[in-house]
């Protein structure tokens, strides 16, 4: 079922909120009928809603309601979805971003993981899809703070505080997005071996991905240029050939 199969009377307000939700999700999005149908099946779905018309008005609900994660257009006039996207992430690092848009290219969607989003979706879209992903942002992000994992982990001149959800190198610290930290940090949990893809993807966003190889390079070409030295010959983050990624075991060197 499509999306736009989907029509009810536009209004722009808050869905009825219960502690019980799957989750509480800030829909950003220029087009009316995208917001009323979103509004009106999603709390069928076990979310709450809130909505904003674009990128502005979307860092102006983030200031004065809690949302667990945002519903972001790529294609919207005034602040576009990727600089929204970007500033969103700059002061609510910890909030699920799951982008829409129309554009079906590797271009678009790397752009979207480049920005900050943890996950992308293409329009029209079938809504069980939608709220799969959005199950999967919100159940990684309850499910971090319980998992037992060492305090740090320390690997040549890199440090990686869970806790604080913190890397630094060399002593200063490098800025990474929710999800590169988790998959930084689930990379340096098992040095020196090599990490399937479908694996990781699953470790990362969830059960439900597994074939998503863009997201991996996307995320792991901003780690490198994140932590290496020389980004086209990593010392930590290395490629196995038809098999995943593995964050290297300088121990064993």
């Amino acid at each position: 079922m499509d999306i736009y199969d989907f029509l009810t009377p536009c209004l722009l307000r808050s869905g009825n909120l219960s502690s019980s939700t799957a989750g509480r999700i800030l829909i950003v999005d220029d087009d009316p009928t995208i917001r009323r149908v979103l509004r009106a099946t999603l709390p069928q779905l076990g979310f709450s809603t809130g909505e904003a018309c674009s990128g502005e008005d979307a860092a102006e609900a983030m200031k004065s309601g809690t949302f667990d994660a945002i519903l972001l257009d790529v294609n919207m006039p005034g602040m576009g979805g990727m600089a929204a996207c970007k500033e969103l992430r700059e002061h609510h690092p910890n909030v699920g971003i799951l982008m829409l848009t129309v554009i079906d290219s590797e271009e678009n969607k790397i752009a979207a993981l480049d920005a900050g989003a943890d996950d992308y979706i293409v329009k029209p879209f079938h809504l069980r899809e939608l709220a799969a992903r959005l199950r999967a942002i919100l159940r990684r992000a309850r499910e971090l703070p319980s998992i037992s994992k060492p305090a740090v982990i320390r690997v040549g001149g890199l440090e990686l505080d869970h806790e604080k959800r913190l890397l630094t190198k060399a002593g200063e610290a490098i800025r990474l997005t929710p999800k590169e930290f988790e998959l930084l940090e689930y990379l340096m949990s098992h040095p020196g071996i090599p990490i399937p893809h479908a694996r990781l993807l699953r470790a990362v966003w969830g059960p439900e991905y597994g074939n998503e190889l863009e997201y991996l390079r996307t995320f792991v070409r901003q780690l490198r240029k994140k932590i290496e030295d020389d980004a086209a010959a990593p010392t930590y983050l290395m490629t196995d050939p038809h098999v995943g990624y593995r964050f290297r075991d300088l121990d064993d060197d």
